[in-house]
C-alpha cells in the first residue's frame, strides 16, 4: 500500500509545476501552476473573504534538488534490497532532513521571507521539506499574490484562493508550493445504519455483526494470536481530525474480550473536541486497530483542521516529523483529483516515511 500510494500520488504531483511570469510593478515571481483547488471553478463565489480571517498552521512545502532526489530514490530502493547494506537502515526526521532537505542558509531565506510579510513561524519540520506558519488573509494575499474569497458548495460554506500563488523567483529552487489554502477537507467514509443493533441481538434479516474474534478467523491469524504474535511491543499511529471518548474504547474492548490496552491520544496543538459525524470514524479506527493487534500501542494522533489547513494532514505530518510509530493509518477519503496541490505534498510526506520506516496504510473501499 505505502508504495502503491507513492507511484500514485507522484503521478498527480508532476501537473503541479512553477513558471515564471513578469508583474506590473517589474517584479519576477514564479507562479505555481495547479495550486486552485479544482472545486473553486465549480463552486458559487460568494464573495472576497474579510482581511483579518484567521490563516492558521498553514504548510508551506519545500523541495529537495534533482540530486537530491535521485539520492532518495536509491535509498528507498536499498532500504528494501536484502543484499544492499542499507537494508532496513532506517533515517530519523533529522537524518532525512541533513540528507534530502533544503540546506540551513535556504531554510533562513525563507522563513525571512515569511516574517518579512508578518507571519508567525511555528515550526520548521524536522525532515525540512515543511514550514508552518500562521497570518492573515490580507497577508496571504500580499505575499502569495492571490486573493482569498469564500465559496459556497454542497450546501456548506468554504474558503480557498481564487488564483494560483506566486512566489519570488529567487525561492523557487527551494518552494514547491503549499499543502492547501483552503478548507475543503477529506472526510470520513463510514456509513451507519439506520437502526443501530446491540451487541446480544439476534441479528436477523440480512443483518451480519463481526467481532475481533471473528476477523481473526476469517483472516486465518488467530493462531498468530496463539503463538504471541498479537502486536506486543509493536505501535500503530492513527491519524484523526476528532477527539475521542477513551470510555468508548474500554467499553469495546470489555465487550469483545480484549486485553486492558488503552490509546495514548495526542492532541496536536488546539483540542479540536468531539467533532459529531467523525467521532464514530476515530472510534472505529482506534477500536479495530487494537482489535486486530490486540497487544499494540495505539497512538491516535488528532489535530483541529483550520480555515486553510485540514487537520487530517496536520496529523500525518506531526506522525512522520516526530516518527510516531512504524505503522500509520489513514481512512479519512478524497479523491486525489480534488487535492490539487495537496498531492504533491503528500508525495513527499510518504517519501520521508518510506525512509523512516514508516508503513502508511491509506484504506480504499471501507464501506
Amino acid at each position: 500500500l505505502l508504495f502503491l500510494s507513492l507511484a500514485f500520488t507522484s503521478t498527480l504531483g508532476a501537473q503541479v509545476g512553477p513558471r515564471i511570469v513578469e508583474r506590473p510593478d517589474n517584479g519576477v515571481v514564479v507562479r505555481m501552476a495547479g495550486t486552485v483547488h479544482p472545486l473553486v471553478g465549480l463552486a458559487t463565489q460568494i464573495g472576497r473573504a474579510p482581511g483579518n480571517l484567521p490563516m492558521e498552521r498553514m504548510l508551506l512545502h519545500l523541495q529537495s534538488s534533482a540530486e537530491q532526489r535521485a539520492a532518495l530514490a536509491q535509498l528507498l530502493a536499498d532500504q528494501q534490497d536484502l543484499g544492499s547494506p542499507r537494508y532496513h537502515a532506517w533515517l530519523t526526521p533529522e537524518q532525512f532532513g541533513e540528507q534530502f532537505g533544503p540546506a540551513q542558509q535556504d531554510l533562513d531565506a525563507v522563513t525571512g521571507w515569511l516574517q518579512s510579510h508578518g507571519f508567525q513561524v511555528t515550526e520548521v519540520a524536522a525532515g525540512r521539506r515543511a514550514i508552518e506558519f500562521s497570518g492573515t488573509a490580507r497577508q496571504v494575499e500580499a505575499a502569495f499574490h492571490t486573493q482569498i474569497n469564500r465559496y459556497e458548495w454542497n450546501g456548506k460554506q468554504h474558503i480557498a484562493n481564487t488564483t494560483e500563488i506566486s512566489i519570488p523567483v529567487a525561492l523557487a529552487p527551494v518552494i514547491a508550493g503549499i499543502a492547501s489554502l483552503h478548507d475543503f477537507g477529506a472526510r470520513p467514509l463510514h456509513h451507519v445504519l439506520p437502526s443501530p443493533v446491540a451487541p446480544q441481538t439476534d441479528f436477523t434479516g440480512g443483518v451480519h455483526g463481526l467481532s475481533p474474534y471473528d476477523f481473526a478467523a476469517i483472516y486465518n491469524v488467530a493462531h498468530l494470536w496463539t503463538a504471541g504474535y498479537d502486536g506486543a511491543g509493536q505501535s500503530i499511529a492513527i491519524v484523526g481530525e476528532t477527539n475521542i471518548k477513551l470510555s468508548d474504547v474500554t467499553g469495546f474492548r470489555a465487550q469483545f474480550g480484549l486485553p486492558v490496552n488503552n490509546p495514548t491520544v495526542i492532541v496536536n496543538g488546539k483540542d479540536p473536541g468531539i467533532l459529531s459525524g467523525e467521532e464514530i470514524e476515530a472510534d472505529l479506527d482506534v477500536e479495530w486497530s487494537g482489535a486486530v493487534a490486540k497487544g499494540a500501542s495505539i497512538k491516535f494522533v488528532t489535530s483541529a483542521s483550520t480555515n486553510t489547513s485540514d487537520g487530517v494532514t496536520l496529523s500525518a505530518q506531526y506522525i512522520v516529523q516526530h516518527n510516531t510509530a512504524p505503522v500509520m493509518s489513514l481512512s479519512y477519503g478524497l479523491c486525489e483529483a480534488q487535492m490539487g496541490s495537496g498531492n504533491q505534498f503528500y508525495s513527499s510526506l510518504w517519501q520521508q516515511a518510506a525512509a523512516e520506516g514508516i508503513a502508511v496504510f491509506v484504506a480504499a473501499g471501507d464501506r
